[in-house]
């Protein structure tokens, strides 16, 4: 921004001090007029973006937010943006200035999400009041001004005809899907960190009758479902005494209260997951949750690290989750090599449903997870031993 441009927005940041933490546009207008900006209707609205977006928003990289095909917008220096619209990462022509320029903007939005960023609290969780969520470390813990991720709430959910028409679900297994919910079928979404686990649950969870009542619980809200009747719980921090904080776990017990009929867990992280295998044993069938997992195989190993966590013996983990999730739905980014086009360009990675598996007891009595369906993300899915189990459990 030009020098008369940082003088503009200063000024007008002084005259908007006293309009609180979400002046209107009126305001807004106000403040530049008062400042002798004279322009035209069209011009001012153009002027009018760039300094909501500068004072209230994510500044040069608001633009990029509102691009509804962007999910995660990250930041490794003033001239090292980068984007992802779901199918890797692309350099984005955006020079924020300069260290200093970055690090008062990721202040400013934290800020802006009711968090400190600062030498004594060098990184931030928060989310922002449009609900994007951040990420950000100062320097020194990292090289030089700050490093900030931002990832977009996605206001609506695809269906699952719209994730099979880009590829994500091969179309023979929207109707297992559709089976899995209809049938009030507990599962597992896992999958590596960006492999869609939150969009693919957010559509599942669209499929729920409108009879029904969903919460959901998360540490920070990304699941927004088309559906009628959503209660969203999210985790609390602890403030900068100790206190206040209310973890994962906590909201489980509390959403038992809540009279569910369908419970959701964002992603199971922790201790949480006692909580989450004694609610989907007790009577509340068709919960869900996402976990963190290279494979579906990995899954249980997984689940033994986090039951760990809670105090749970290996014997009662694998006797509470045979019990209480019927599938694992594991999704994957890219494939193994390089796939090459027709015109001999490198095709771009994108995510997709690689598996659907069932859970049960191995020869050994240790927990497994078998495969029913799986697809490398081409050409023809195939169909293994679990599959059996798992259409006769979803009436297929």
């Amino acid at each position: 921004m030009s020098p008369a441009g940082g003088e503009l927005l200063h000024g007008v940041r002084d005259r908007l001090a006293g309009s609180g933490p979400h002046p209107t546009r009126a305001q807004v207008v106000d403040a530049l007029e008062a400042g002798d900006v004279l322009l035209g209707s069209t011009a001012l609205d153009e002027l009018l973006g760039v300094v909501r977006a500068e004072l209230f928003g994510a500044g040069p990289l608001q633009a990029l937010l509102d691009d509804p095909a962007v999910t995660d917008v990250l930041v490794n220096g003033p001239t090292e943006v980068w984007v992802d619209r779901g199918a890797g990462l692309d350099r984005a022509p955006v020079d924020l200035g300069t260290d200093d320029d970055v690090r008062e903007l990721a202040v400013r939005l934290a800020a802006a999400g009711g968090q400190r960023l600062d030498d004594a609290s060098p990184t931030v969780d928060a989310r922002l009041p449009d609900g994007t969520r951040l990420h950000a470390v100062l320097a020194p813990l990292c090289p030089a001004g700050a490093v900030v991720s931002l990832r977009t709430l996605r206001s609506q959910a695809f269906t699952l005809d719209e994730l099979a028409a880009a590829g994500t679900v091969p179309p023979g297994w929207v109707a297992v899907l559709e089976a899995l919910v209809a049938g009030r079928a507990s599962y597992l979404v896992s999958g590596a960190t960006g492999t869609g686990k939150t969009t693919l649950l957010a559509s599942l969870l669209s499929l729920v009758p409108p009879t029904e009542r969903i919460v959901t619980i998360e540490e920070a809200r990304e699941l927004v479902p088309t559906h009628p009747h959503v209660v969203p719980l999210t985790a609390r921090h602890a403030n900068v005494e100790g206190t206040g904080g209310v973890g994962l776990a906590d909201l489980v017990r509390t959403a038992l209260r809540m009279r569910p009929d369908r419970i959701v867990l964002g992603e199971c992280r922790g201790a949480e997951v006692r909580d989450v295998l004694t609610a989907l044993n007790t009577g509340h069938a068709g919960g869900s949750a996402t976990i963190h997992a290279n494979t579906a195989r990995d899954v249980p190993a997984r689940l033994e690290a986090l039951a760990a966590l809670a105090g749970m013996s290996s014997s009662d983990l694998v006797a509470q989750a045979v019990s209480a999730f019927d599938a694992v739905l594991h999704l994957r980014r890219g494939r193994p090599g390089p796939s090459v086009t027709a015109a001999g360009e490198t095709a771009r990675a994108r995510r997709y449903l690689e598996e659907v598996a069932v859970v049960t007891r191995d020869q050994g009595g240790r927990l497994e997870v078998r495969p029913a369906l799986t697809w490398d993300g081409d050409g023809t899915p195939y169909r293994h031993a679990g599959w059996e189990h798992l259409a006769r459990r979803l009436g297929l």
